[in-house]
């Protein structure tokens, strides 16, 4: 998956944040509100985000709606597939990852690994393990959870 380019970034982060569609007049109106950006460059840049599938849209009066087909964390977790793909030792690149993220992405990590697994989520102190105290382990290798 290609990371956007800064304008895609731009118009899906609206999208993304607002729920809703949205018409390139709305997306301009609030970029312009801390840059300056043509018109006739958002929807060039929405229509090319059409054609590669991360918007759909629905003609409103004259103008196109826009929506994301895909969500934020549909495309973040395509970057991390890519990005560990790019890894010749997936293992070890697993494990720099974690040594290095911070305990509350830790956690997180512990929490979707369980859900994908669907294993149930006792709470820390209501028996059973720490989930810290198996593969993932607490900063054991010398992470500093920055």
């Amino acid at each position: 998956m290609r990371r956007l380019g800064e304008l895609e970034a731009e118009i899906m982060d609206r999208l993304w944040a607002w729920q809703r569609p949205a018409t390139v007049r709305e997306i301009v109106d609030d970029i312009n509100r801390g840059r300056r950006v043509a018109y006739t460059t958002v929807m060039t840049v929405a229509d090319i985000l059409h054609r590669k599938g991360w918007l759909r849209r629905e003609k409103v009066g004259r103008a196109w709606s826009y929506e994301p087909v895909r969500s934020r964390e549909e495309y973040t977790a395509g970057l991390m597939r890519d990005a560990l793909g790019d890894s010749q030792d997936r293992p070890a690149a697993l494990l720099r990852f974690v040594e290095v993220i911070s305990d509350e992405d830790m956690d997180a990590l512990d929490a979707a690994l369980r859900t994908a697994r669907g294993d149930q989520d006792p709470r820390p102190g209501e028996g059973g393990p720490d989930p810290r105290a198996g593969g993932l382990g607490p900063r054991a290798h010398g992470g500093s959870g920055v």
